[in-house]
């Protein structure tokens, strides 16, 4: 079994990386929450289920029509955005199964959205 490894880093930004820090806060949290949205409207309405690999598919689209936006961040760290997303349904799924009380996942407001994974074997992704 590998070691995975984290690491967390004190960030003294100045003024204009803390709002660029802010803007990928920002922009990965509303990409949770329209994941989030597509997948409770496609299920309510025409009772599918939609995936991760389904949602990162559609991510290059989503890149290309909004470049100012989403399209400039990693593409590894917005997969990473999905993954955190997938993971909470699965554990919503395991906990119905295990009859305990489910939560079913919820949108992030500005306040709980502060964590953005990088991942090593990423797209060589950097900040300036």
């Amino acid at each position: 079994m590998a070691v995975r490894r984290s690491f967390k880093f004190l960030l003294r930004p100045a003024t204009k990386q803390a709002a660029a820090l802010a803007a990928c806060l920002e922009d990965h949290r509303q990409l949770y929450n329209a994941a989030l949205e597509h997948r409770r409207i496609a299920y309510r309405k025409a009772g599918v289920s939609v995936r991760y690999g389904d949602q990162s598919g559609e991510l290059k689209h989503i890149r290309t029509d909004d470049p100012d936006g989403q399209g400039r961040w990693s593409f590894s760290s917005q997969q990473a955005t999905l993954r955190r997303l997938d993971k909470a349904f699965r554990s919503f799924f395991e906990r119905v199964k295990a009859g305990r009380t489910p939560g079913f996942p919820r949108f992030k407001g500005r306040g709980w959205f502060d964590t953005v994974e990088w991942p090593k074997d990423g797209d060589g992704c950097r900040w300036d």
